[in-house]
């Protein structure tokens, strides 16, 4: 499995900016698939993810009611709708996808497979 990771730019406060992540080898069907984001000095942190079964949808604190996580499955693409950005939004973020991953580890960087590159999104006026 390969994911690729693009849509990530510099922006203003409040802008709206859309991340995808392409998957090559398999759908986003199974287990989990979700956004991480990583911001200088810190650590790798949950954005949102779904459930590849079911589509349930999960999001953290921070970016709940901003963000919304979606996905293609004809095209086997993840996506990130970013809106209402802010300063603190700013970070390189990645896609990853944990085919066997149930449901209590979906916010949880360990229990991921494979990664994709990272896009980096900049906040900024």
């Amino acid at each position: 499995v390969q994911l690729q990771a693009s849509g990530g730019g510099l922006v203003q406060p409040g802008d709206s900016l859309r991340l995808s992540c392409a998957a090559s080898g398999r759908t986003f069907s199974g287990g989990n698939v979700g956004w991480f984001r990583q911001a200088p000095g810190k650590e790798r942190e949950f954005v949102g993810g779904l459930r590849g079964s079911g589509g349930a949808l999960f999001y953290a604190d921070s970016v709940k009611g901003r963000f919304t996580v979606s996905r293609d499955n004809a095209k086997s693409t993840l996506y990130l709708q970013m809106n209402s950005l802010k300063p603190e939004d700013t970070a390189v973020y990645y896609c990853a996808a944990a085919p066997r991953g149930i449901l209590s580890t979906i916010k949880r960087p360990s229990s991921y497979d494979y990664w994709g590159q990272g896009t980096l999104v900049t906040v900024s006026s």
